[in-house]
């Protein structure tokens, strides 16, 4: 069989949608999947990876910015600064619900080339604004509010990875491509305060354009859609999917872990400013989205080698551990234990984004599992195929909640410094909150007294 054969399988449904798409698709096939699956699955990541990233530089655009508006002719008052930078989160958290739809109602491929040239819209808002510093703060607030569209692209890009590969490895890829956008946190905050120096704050809007129209030709050119993730979700399949138990206990996890990242990665350097005052922030606060997106895709190869589940547990309780010794370093004064405790827990939120994002498709696919134990093969294998569809919207709606979750904890942060002057009583907070998702992790997926057909689905899973 050829290559263009496996890749396109063509047949009249190819030819009326036209494009790159592929009607033939089994990564649970072992032999589909080392012929041919594989080297297809991996080039749809690297040109998402690509795109997702792009879409995460942009996301941040406006959190380094608002630093240097001042210089620019443009005052702000801090709760005016704040609005700045926490209304793109939420936009951005928001957006992922919607952008879940989109690889199912356009195809992977396509929409990863729409999301990507949307991008161009917060980027050139942006010069458009740096270039006229007069405009009323209800304007900056639209424009700013448009870079949460570089936010959705993570639920559209890890719900249509999630196609691509066989259910027991599909850890390390999702945290690939996951990482790939995280990093783009940490870029855009090493990389845009030299270039405000050298060439002006309008430059940050003006850099990203040239790349992400590279990145929408690159997804063009190399990526497929595919033909069985095409079918469109529902409102009513979305609401059902998730009402379901697990949908809502894995947002939990994810808010612990996502909102995490995202939450501190937003707060980072004002954490810095209002415990060590001394500390030039900007040379420090991009270590800690980096940590965190690199230690993400070893979360997920830890949880295809352990199991999901088992390094989600232990990873909360590193968490916890990790807070404390956050509250040890301010309680004492330490900078270097309060940076190296810090790094410890974004290097755990990373982790423990790729082991959550593992255990979601296999959840879905042992619930199916335990649902056709006794039914015939081409039961089962339909009941598989929609477990795949289900696992793909939910980790669009998890996605979703688990960034709402970052404004939760910069707000947590926020209250705590106003009514107490300092980040102590939010990190007993997040203490106790990392504690409440250890033991939801353990009774939920771990307890040996649960017993039952989906109990022995999950294990076998590797959940």
């Amino acid at each position: 069989m050829t290559a263009l054969t496996d890749e396109t399988s063509a047949r009249p449904e190819s030819a009326r949608k036209g494009g790159r798409w592929i009607d033939h698709w089994d990564p649970e096939d072992e032999e589909f999947w080392n012929r041919t699956g594989r080297r297809v699955a991996n080039r749809n990541l690297i040109f998402s990876i690509f795109t997702e990233h792009l879409g995460f530089c942009v996301w941040l655009l406006w959190s380094i910015a608002v630093l240097h508006l001042a210089d620019n002719g443009t005052a702000l008052s801090v709760g005016q600064t704040l609005w700045l930078t926490t209304l793109p989160n939420l936009v951005g958290a928001l957006l992922r619900i919607p952008y879940t739809f989109g690889p199912a109602k356009f195809g992977g491929r396509n929409w990863t080339v729409i999301s990507g040239l949307l991008l161009l819209i917060p980027c050139g808002l942006f010069v458009f604004a740096i270039a006229n510093p007069g405009l009323p703060f209800w304007a900056l607030l639209l424009i700013a509010a448009t870079t949460g569209l570089g936010g959705g692209n993570f639920a559209s890009s890890m719900s249509n990875i999630a196609h691509f590969y066989p259910t027991a490895k599909q850890g390390l890829p999702l945290g690939l491509n996951a990482a790939g956008g995280n990093v783009g946190v940490s870029v855009t905050q090493l990389t845009m305060p030299p270039l405000i120096v050298g060439f002006g704050l309008i430059a940050v809007g003006w850099v990203w354009m040239p790349l992400i129209l590279v990145a929408a030709l690159c997804a063009h050119l190399f990526m497929n859609n595919l033909s069985k993730a095409s079918q469109s979700y529902t409102l009513a399949e979305m609401g059902r999917i998730a009402a379901r138990p697990h949908t809502i206990t894995m947002s939990v996890l994810y808010i612990a872990t996502f909102g995490s990242f995202i939450g501190y990665s937003f707060s980072f350097g004002v954490l810095i400013g209002n415990q060590f005052p001394d500390i030039t922030a900007s040379h420090y606060i991009w270590l800690g989205a980096l940590v965190g997106s690199a230690a993400r895709p070893v979360g997920g190869w830890m949880a295809d080698k352990l199991g999901g589940t088992v390094v989600t547990f232990w990873n909360f309780l590193a968490m916890g551990l990790g807070i404390v010794a956050v509250w040890a370093g301010v309680s004492t004064g330490s900078w270097g234990l309060f940076l190296g405790a810090f790094l410890w827990v974004f290097a755990t939120t990373g982790i423990g984004n790729g082991s959550t994002y593992k255990m979601i498709p296999s959840i879905f696919r042992a619930r199916a599992e335990a649902s056709t134990a006794t039914a015939e093969q081409g039961v089962r294998e339909r009941a598989f195929e929609l477990a795949r569809r289900e696992a793909a919207a939910a980790i669009g709606l998890i996605s979703a909640v688990g960034a709402l979750g970052g404004a939760l904890i910069q707000q947590t942060f926020r209250i705590s410094v106003e009514r107490s002057g300092g980040i102590g009583p939010a990190l007993i907070v997040l203490a106790v909150f990392y504690g409440f998702c250890l033991a939801l992790t353990w009774a939920v997926y771990m307890r040996r007294g649960r017993v039952g057909p989906e109990r022995v689905s999950l294990a076998r899973a590797g959940v």
